[in-house]
């Protein structure tokens, strides 16, 4: 979110604005600690938090402009100092264990140390942000009070066998380490609404399991939060908060930024909440997928305030990523499990609509059939001129009114679990259904899944909408979070079943083989077959920082499909498999037999197949299914931290790794093409240095009829050596008069 979005200086905050509160400077420190922030050159401290003087014994004013040595002793500054010169980001290596001369006494700090997070425009050494803790009465960072548990916590976390088991031993464990009086795990819906799934509490507590929460608890701004510090401590809910002086920085006249800060001081509207609940102390920390916000495990006391130690903090913090990567694989194998099965019916039922003899709308509504490929309660095809119908679908006349309204909407697929707000002359027509996957292909074919409306409660944690109540009630009424947390039942109509991702993503996927069909029935122009072969390829690429990715196929200078493909895949553990195949022959056969083995080959990436074995599997599965069709192919998987590449091509030409100087390679490895030869597939390994670059391709870029393939792969290899823009690329290498497909994949590392 932009600044300007946020609130001006000094406007009132209430729940009408919250959504824009800067909390990312909140221009105060919570005063369990003190806060400084200093130029790491010399050492200077420009800012300070109130809070010194209880803290440190020290004014602040008497703190701004000293050293950090003058502040806290030469063996203090020198250690945080030395420290932070060792590594790159201090966050990873916090806290350090200070001892610090207050009033005359020695005392023991727990220092926790970050960078401000600087703008591309400044250009001066990084911020330094001190945040100084009185060391916890709680036990230190030991073998036996933090390595233990976390240990045993590990131990539980392997042995669970469903989601429902991760949660509640995390919530546990949580617990455990930290001592909240209650530990909750929320889980977000699609809308940002948010469920208590598990909970370990005391024993005199009421149970929040079950409730219901919506997303305007958590605003934009909050959200974003949450995502970049992963763990949030108040220890006390009644804290007065210690202003930071000056509140901007003497250079830039920006508020600091306490986006990692841990004493960041919280916005009073979720203080009131808290207030509002009966807590004293709280801690959250991030569950995070795929770098967004999945859930939450929230932390409660009742009985006082509450300050575990940082270790402690960190060591349930280290629990809550370690879940969040449990789930991330438990997501990922139970979508790799759901996407093989949901392959397998898609390659029955596009062999099905092969079949010149069978009616489209016939092969797709018979066995195996529409709802075995995406479950619902009713689909039917309005295709050729037919209809074929399976489950609760409607009469044909409905059916045919639905196709032609579909057929007027913009979108090629729509999706929705809301249809009568959604699109209200299609629910006018179905008034059971309350869910809608539709697919449009050109010529008004359309195919459709409908499922019925689901009625359900669902129990709030307070009522959901007491905000609009309060605006009915006029001025008596202050704007606060929910003032009662009793339970509170709404009963929603009008929805059904969510349709998922990959739900989505295989029904797309048959309207590519439905639009295929169709066009070998109907003999379609040859420029139709090459707009399919392209609506088959990634409609996006993926983005990484610290890297550009770049794609290009260009196809036969006859404008026929061909088996060409390219793929760009994000897997876990920061890194991208790349994928350049080319299938025997042109048109639509070609194009088809492309699709299952990117599919096959994606799926089995997903579940962690290394590229060697991937490669592999694919073989057996043209053998086995698809005799007759030869392939190629090259697999990169890259390691997008550290430039590590691993790479294995089955009949394909190698890929060219390009150094940072333009000097390139290209490695030789020998292995047939998918579906003929042995099998004798190797891998090879490269790094992409910065500001090098991993090209992969198809054979059509290189070759030529006048020279050898040796020649072909020499020019290229010197081309690379000038320009690794892809368009650039395909206009020096790509032989003019080529009457094969050229695809082309960069990636550039910055």
């Amino acid at each position: 979110m932009a600044d300007s979005a946020f609130l001006a200086p000094g406007e009132a905050i209430d729940l009408d604005n919250c959504a824009r509160e800067p909390i990312h400077v909140p221009g105060s420190v919570q005063p369990r600690g003190a806060l400084l922030a200093l130029r790491t050159d010399d050492g200077v401290v420009t800012q300070c938090s109130e809070s010194t003087l209880a803290v440190l014994g020290r004014e602040p004013q008497a703190v701004l402009g000293s050293t950090l040595a003058e502040v806290l002793g030469d063996g203090a500054a020198t250690a945080v100092l030395t420290h932070v010169t060792q590594v790159d980001d201090p966050r990873l290596r916090n806290p350090l264990d200070l001892e610090v001369t207050v009033r005359g006494a020695v005392e023991r700090f727990e220092a926790v140390l970050h960078h401000v997070p600087a703008t591309a425009a400044d250009a001066r050494p990084p911020v330094l942000v001190v945040e100084l803790e009185p060391f916890s009465s709680h036990p230190r960072l030991t073998y036996s009070s933090t390595f233990e548990p976390v240990r045993d916590a590990l131990t539980e976390l392997d042995r669970t066998a469903s989601l429902a088991e991760l949660y509640d031993v995390a919530v546990r464990q949580v617990r455990r380490l930290t001592g909240f009086d209650r530990v909750m795990l929320y889980r977000f819906d699609a809308e940002d609404n948010g469920e208590v799934v598990s909970e370990a509490r005391r024993d005199d507590l009421n149970p929040f399991l079950g409730l219901h929460y919506p997303a305007s608890d958590i605003p934009p701004q909050a959200r974003a939060l949450y995502e970049k510090n992963w763990i949030r401590l108040i220890s006390d809910v009644d804290y007065v908060p210690a202003p930071i002086v000056p509140t901007d920085d003497p250079v830039t006249a920006q508020p600091l930024d306490l986006t990692y800060g841990t004493l960041r001081s919280v916005s009073p509207i979720h203080v009131e909440y808290l207030q509002n609940m009966g807590v004293r102390a709280s801690m959250s920390i991030s569950l995070l997928r795929d770098g967004r916000l999945w859930g939450l495990v929230a932390c409660h006391h009742y009985a006082g305030p509450h300050a575990p130690s940082y270790a402690a903090r960190a060591a349930a913090e280290f629990l809550g990523s370690t879940l969040s990567g449990r789930l991330v694989t438990q997501a990922e194998d139970d979508r790799a499990s759901a996407s093989r099965r949901s392959d397998g019916v898609l390659a029955r039922l596009v062999a099905l609509t092969r079949d010149d003899d069978v009616p489209l709308a016939d092969a797709l509504t018979g066995e195996p059939g529409l709802l075995d490929l995406v479950p619902a309660d009713g689909a039917f095809v309005v295709a050729e001129g037919r209809v074929g119908r399976e489950g609760s679908a409607p009469d044909d006349e409905t059916c045919e009114r639905i196709a032609r309204a579909l057929a007027a909407q913009v979108d090629e697929v729509l999706v929705s679990h809301r249809l009568a707000r959604d699109v209200p002359d299609v629910a006018g027509l179905v008034p059971a259904s309350a869910g809608l996957l539709a697919l449009v292909v050109p010529g008004g074919s359309v195919t459709v899944w409908l499922r019925d409306e689901v009625v359900r409660s669902v129990d709030w944690g307070g009522d959901p909408h007491n905000k609009a109540i309060a605006h009915r009630e006029g001025d008596s009424v202050r704007l606060s979070p929910r003032k009662s947390f009793a339970r509170w039942r709404e009963v929603v109509r009008g929805t059904s079943e969510p349709w998922t991702d990959d739900q989505v993503d295989v029904a797309t996927s048959l309207r590519s083989y439905l639009a295929e069909g169709l066009l070998l029935r109907g003999r379609r122009d040859i420029r139709a077959a090459a707009t399919l072969q392209r609506s088959l390829l990634p409609t996006e690429l993926p983005q990484i920082d610290g890297w550009t990715l770049e794609a290009l196929y260009e196809p036969t200078g006859g404008g026929l499909a061909g088996g060409d493909w390219y793929d760009a895949l994000p897997l876990d553990g920061d890194r991208l498999a790349l994928v350049v195949g080319d299938v025997s022959g042109h048109g639509l056969t070609a194009a088809a037999t492309m699709g299952q083995l990117r599919n096959a080959l994606r799926a089995l990436m997903l579940t962690g197949s290394p590229a060697v074995r991937a490669v592999g599997q694919v073989d057996q599965l043209v053998r086995a299914t698809l005799p007759g069709q030869v392939a190629t192919v090259v697999v990169a998987v890259v390691d997008t931290a550290s430039g590590a590449v691993e790479y294995v091509t089955a009949g394909h030409p190698p890929p060219v790794v390009v150094g940072p100087d333009g000097a390139s390679t290209v490695p030789v490895l020998g292995a047939p093409p998918l579906g003929v030869g042995t099998r004798d597939d190797r891998s090879g390994s490269a790094t992409v240095e910065r500001g090098g670059a991993l090209v992969l391709y198809s054979d059509g870029l290189v070759e030529r009829r006048d020279e050898s393939i040796v020649d072909s792969l020499e020019r290229l290899r010197a081309t690379t050596g000038q320009t690794t823009r892809a368009a650039r690329l395909l206009e020096l290498v790509r032989d003019p008069g080529s009457d094969d497909d050229a695809t082309l994949l960069v990636l550039r590392r910055d």
